[in-house]
C-alpha cells in the first residue's frame, strides 16, 4: 500500500524523549500507545480523550506518530504491533477492515448506536468529521476574496502560489473536477484524466503540503495565498489571530477513523479508549478544541451555539460528501495515477 500523510521533516514530530517513553511503555506493557498525525489535531485528541480517560480509569496514554500506513502494515504483518489505537483516514479504515488488518471492535463497550452511521464500521469509529475548504490569506488580495474552487485555478484574478495536499487521498481529484464544472452528484466515478488536466493549469504554482501543520505555515505566512485546507487547521489559525479565512462553498466532507491494529496486546484498554473518544463528552470536547464536527449524535447538545456555527456539519447545504467506498475500492489505482502525474 502507498503510505501517505507522513512527516517529511521534523515539524510536529514527537521529541526523542517522547519516542523513547513510548517504546519503554510498550516494553513494560503498562500504557496504551495512541498514534495520530501530530500538530494541533493530535494535541486536541490527547486533551479531549487521553487526559480525562487517565483520570477516570487509570489508563495512561502515550503518544506516537505520525500515522504511517506502510509502517502500520509492517507491524501487523510481522506480529510486532506497537501501536494500540491509530487515527487513519476514512478510506484507509474501510479498506484495512476489509483486508483483515484490524481488530473487530467490541460494541458491548463502545456505544455504536450513538455514532453517526456514516462514521462507524465493524472495525472503526469516527474520530472527527472534517471538511476540505478553500483557505486563503486575507491580506494578499485586499478586498477581493476567493469564493469557489474555480478561484483556486484562476491565476489571472488571483495570482500566486497554491498549496495542495501531496498524498493521494479523497479530495485531491474532486476539487479540480468541481472547479471544472462537474456537478457534485456527478463526481463518481471520478474522471481522473479530466481532473489531472485541470490540475495541469496550476501545476507549476503548487507548493505541496504533507502535514496539517505545514499547510498552516504556508497559508498564514502568505507563501501560498490560497489552497485546499482542512477546516480545523484554518479555524486554529483564526483563533490565533492569523490573517486567514475560508469559504465553505462546495466543502468536501469525510471523517478520520480510529482503529485498533490486528495483534495489539492492549485490546481491552484500546476498546475503552475508543468508547471514551466517541462518547458525547469526548466528541464535544474534541469539537471545541479542534474545529472539527463530532461523530457522536448527542454531542451537539453539549456544544455552545457559537462553536456549533463554526463546524462543517452546520453547512449541510454546501457540503459535498465524498464517496469513501469508491476511494477504498480504487486506492491503489488512483494512487499510481496521482504520483505518476506529480513527477511527470
Amino acid at each position: 500500500m502507498v503510505s501517505r500523510r507522513q512527516f517529511l521533516g521534523t515539524a510536529g514530530s514527537l521529541s526523542a524523549l517522547a519516542l523513547l517513553k513510548a517504546k519503554w511503555a510498550r516494553a513494560a506493557g503498562s500504557d496504551l500507545v495512541f498514534t495520530s498525525w501530530g500538530g494541533t489535531t493530535q494535541e486536541a485528541q490527547m486533551n479531549a480523550w487521553a487526559k480525562p480517560l487517565a483520570e477516570k480509569s487509570g489508563i495512561n496514554v502515550v503518544q506516537d506518530g505520525p500515522t504511517d500506513y506502510g509502517k502500520l502494515k509492517a507491524m501487523i504483518d510481522s506480529g510486532n504491533v506497537t501501536w494500540d489505537v491509530v487515527d487513519v483516514e476514512q478510506d484507509y479504515g474501510v479498506w484495512a477492515g476489509a483486508a483483515g488488518q484490524l481488530e473487530p471492535l467490541d460494541f458491548s463497550i463502545i456505544k455504536r448506536d450513538e455514532i453517526d452511521p456514516r462514521f462507524v464500521t465493524d472495525y472503526a469509529v469516527g474520530s472527527f468529521f472534517y471538511a476540505y475548504v478553500l483557505g486563503y490569506n486575507s491580506q494578499t488580495y485586499g478586498d477581493r476574496k476567493p469564493a469557489t474552487w474555480a478561484d483556486l485555478f484562476d491565476l489571472k484574478k488571483f495570482p500566486g502560489k497554491r498549496t495542495f495536499y501531496k498524498w493521494s487521498a479523497p479530495g485531491n481529484l474532486e476539487i479540480p473536477l468541481l472547479a471544472d464544472g462537474v456537478k457534485p452528484e456527478e463526481l463518481y466515478p471520478l474522471d481522473i484524466d479530466r481532473a489531472l488536466k485541470k490540475l495541469d493549469t496550476i501545476k507549476q504554482q503548487i507548493v505541496w503540503w504533507s502535514t496539517g501543520a505545514q499547510s498552516q505555515q504556508l497559508l498564514a505566512s502568505g507563501e501560498t495565498p490560497m489552497g485546499m485546507m482542512w477546516n480545523g487547521r484554518v479555524a486554529a489559525l483564526l483563533q490565533d489571530g492569523a490573517p486567514v479565512d475560508m469559504t465553505w462553498e462546495q466543502n468536501l466532507t469525510a471523517a478520520d477513523l480510529l482503529v485498533v491494529p490486528k495483534g495489539t496486546k492492549n485490546k481491552e484498554a484500546a476498546m475503552r479508549f475508543l468508547a471514551y473518544a466517541v462518547s458525547p463528552e469526548g466528541q464535544a470536547e474534541m469539537a471545541k478544541l479542534s474545529g472539527y464536527a463530532p461523530t457522536n449524535i448527542h454531542s451537539a447538545d453539549l456544544l455552545d451555539e457559537k462553536i456549533r456555527k463554526t463546524l462543517p456539519d452546520q453547512y449541510k447545504s454546501q457540503n459535498v460528501p465524498m464517496d469513501i467506498n469508491y476511494w477504498a475500492q480504487h486506492r491503489d489505482e488512483i494512487a499510481k495515477r496521482w504520483y505518476d502525474w506529480q513527477v511527470a
